[in-house]
């Protein structure tokens, strides 16, 4: 069996971060391992707490992965510090590892930014060369390009001028701020879209986890990027379909137990 680490929060409700990421893996058939970057108290109607884990625990958790489970892919999600994102980076580089997916959580839904500007920095400097694939939504996006996104054309040349700064492929996440579910990938000087039909459901909390840990999986299992990022979205949209309902309220959407199989 392959293995992808998860490099993560935990999500106490289960419906995004590592718990997401390990039930996405599990059903993609790969062996999910992980490294918690932050302690959450959440639930479906929001985060009450969180509690950062020290630099130096993160490291020693990366360090007995690697050194005995050594991961096929690795899947980043949230990194809240500027001193937890060089340890990964640095870690990371000495394991040489492989297939890095980087989902550059930076921005909530509501438009909050959930990290600080040094961490931004370093997760430029540091984090985005090491990944093969990037999967910014739109404002993510818009912090990293410098460009303000307002269209599908605007979707295109953010992608590409993110690829060309930090030398990896980019996988933009379009959502219902510019189009239904459609998304652009951009990857060695070429760009396609990847179509997707609006799903109607108010469960989508922990998506984009699940989305880039599907990828992540995908790559692992000896996927070329185009095919793992189509096969990922498959799978996704099919979660969606399920319906799964939690929780009081807008539970959150645990795309990794609601869908198995082939997608």
């Amino acid at each position: 069996m392959k293995t992808v680490l998860t490099i993560a929060g935990s999500d106490s409700s289960g419906g995004a971060g590592i718990q997401a990421d390990l039930k996405t893996m599990l059903a993609n058939g790969v062996y999910g391992m992980s490294a918690i970057t932050a302690l959450t108290a959440q639930n479906t109607t929001g985060v009450s707490a969180i509690m950062e884990v020290a630099p130096e625990f993160l490291e020693k958790q990366l360090d007995a992965v690697f050194t005995d489970i050594r991961p096929d892919a690795v899947k980043i999600g949230m990194v809240s510090s500027a001193q937890l994102i060089k340890v990964i980076a640095e870690r990371l580089s000495f394991y040489q590892a492989e297939h890095i997916v980087a989902d550059p959580v930076m921005v909530a839904t509501s438009g909050a930014r959930l990290i600080g500007e040094d961490a931004v920095e370093m997760l430029k400097e540091r984090l985005l060369p090491l990944a093969a694939l990037a999967t910014p939504n739109i404002p993510e996006a818009e912090v990293l390009s410098g460009c303000e996104i307002r269209s599908e054309e605007d979707m295109e040349t953010a992608a590409r001028i993110i690829s060309q700064t930090y030398g990896c492929s980019v996988l933009l996440k379009g959502g219902h701020r510019i189009n239904d579910a459609n998304d652009y990938l951009y990857r060695m000087g070429h760009g396609i879209w990847l179509y997707g039909k609006r799903i109607n459901n108010p469960n989508t909390h922990g998506t984009g986890c699940t989305l880039s840990s599907a990828i992540a999986s995908n790559l692992a299992k000896g996927m070329e990027l185009e095919a793992a990022v189509a096969q990922a979205k498959r799978y996704l949209s099919a979660a969606l379909e399920a319906q799964l309902d939690l929780g009081r309220g807008s539970g959150p959407m645990d795309h990794g137990f609601a869908v198995k199989g082939e997608y």
